[in-house]
């Protein structure tokens, strides 16, 4: 069997699913794992698929891929562009698109298992590829995780796996210790008392105090956070009110965190909830409601396996980076998953921009962003290549 990789990628590329409904994409991937020959496994945590390699004695390597997209419209152009809509968690309908990449890192394992499978005379261990739902959304490792992942698989010696980033096609950035940042999301509830927009003063407004407290969030890291840290504070939803002339009883806030280390981390939280209480009692409010969401922590790689990983990856891409202290401020779940088996991880990055758009000095859209297009026809070769290297690095 030969996969037709780009066939493969672009057709994942054309349907994405939200997190906890890729049945397609599962399906698909089900589907490949069964021609290759693996031990397949589905509905692990929801939409999870798992597919062992077993090849004689010697290490377990784990294999992570994500396969959901995001709810973005895609406005890239590609002849194989997305027009899929689904069902976002609040019941309304939303264009989706792979905007993260998550189709190519789906792509990528699938290609590494084929190799690992045409050179089974050449090593010996087992792989076992994980192919996760739901990352964008901070929860399907959880969920695989207490659907019995670490039990009912072979426990691993490493945790291993790549994500897309818009760099140059042919390098991949590898980092040791802290490489990604943790995530915490926060729903605030501001409840106030509501009125005819004529009569402000028989209202508790709730949109005034959450706009204070819009403006104030703006001060946690300005102010709370040392310059030798980072932190982010991101309120990226505001909702109240259905009229003009009608002052809401409630008034609804959304803040995304990130954070470079767990100190920080717990300083942000707290300040948020110090700051929503106090402009609540300011406003003469009743204490606000604060839902916080299970977030990711701060993804560590370890010193070790990185360093053999970037060792390996160096003899087949053009161009191997040491990330050194590139922190990047996105989140990740996959480090939950080396957490809960007590083994290190291994986590890196590899290009998908066309490296003639440097070259022009053209604006390279970013990841979640509409206009996000690897090139897959060179791109899905190197992080082949390079995925099995760090794999082969690890079994004997």
């Amino acid at each position: 069997m030969t996969l037709d990789l780009l066939s493969l990628y672009q057709d994942l590329h054309a349907h994405p699913e939200l997190g906890f409904q890729e049945h397609r994409t599962a399906g698909i991937v089900a589907s490949e794992l069964e021609q290759l020959g693996l031990d397949v496994t589905t509905g692990v945590g929801g939409t999870g698929v798992v597919g062992v390699l077993a090849n004689g004695e010697g290490p377990v390597v784990w294999l992570r891929a994500d396969m959901d997209g995001l709810p973005v419209e895609e406005r890239t152009g590609l002849s194989y562009a997305s027009t899929h809509r689904g069902v976002d968690e609040t019941g309304a309908e939303v264009p989706t698109m792979h905007a993260c990449g998550h189709d190519i890192h789906v792509t990528w394992l699938l290609g590494a298992l084929e190799r690992l499978v045409d050179t089974r005379g050449e090593w010996s261990g087992t792989v076992v590829a994980v192919f996760q739902p739901a990352e964008e959304v901070i929860s399907g490792a959880r969920a695989m995780l207490e659907d019995g992942l670490v039990e009912r698989f072979s426990t691993p010696d490493v945790v291993l796996g790549q994500h897309s980033a818009p760099i140059p096609v042919g390098t991949v950035a590898v980092g040791s210790g802290a490489v990604m940042a943790s995530s915490d999301r926060f729903t605030v509830t501001f409840n106030g008392r509501g009125a005819h927009g004529s009569a402000p003063q028989a209202s508790l407004d709730p949109i005034v105090t959450a706009a204070s407290a819009v403006v104030r969030l703006q001060t946690v890291v300005s102010r709370e956070v040392g310059p030798n840290d980072a932190g982010v504070v991101t309120v990226g939803s505001f909702h109240a009110g259905t009229r003009p002339n009608i002052i809401p009883d409630t008034a609804v806030i959304e803040i995304s965190t990130r954070a470079r280390n767990e100190d920080t981390r717990a300083r942000i939280v707290a300040s948020i909830e110090r700051i929503v209480r106090a402009e609540s009692e300011a406003g003469g409010l009743s204490a606000p409601t604060i839902e916080r969401a299970p977030g990711a922590d701060v993804l560590v790689n370890d010193a070790e396996q990185a360093a053999r990983v970037l060792e390996a990856v160096t003899a087949v891409v053009p161009r191997a980076l040491d990330l050194e202290s590139g922190l990047a401020m996105a989140s990740e779940d996959v480090g939950q998953l080396a957490t809960a088996a007590g083994v290190p991880l291994v986590y890196w990055f590899t290009g998908i921009t066309d490296p003639g758009l440097f070259e022009r000095g053209e604006d390279i859209p970013s990841n979640h962003s509409p206009f996000y297009a690897p090139q897959a026809e060179t791109a899905i070769p190197v992080g082949v290549d390079a995925l099995v290297a760090a794999t082969r690095a690890n079994l004997r």
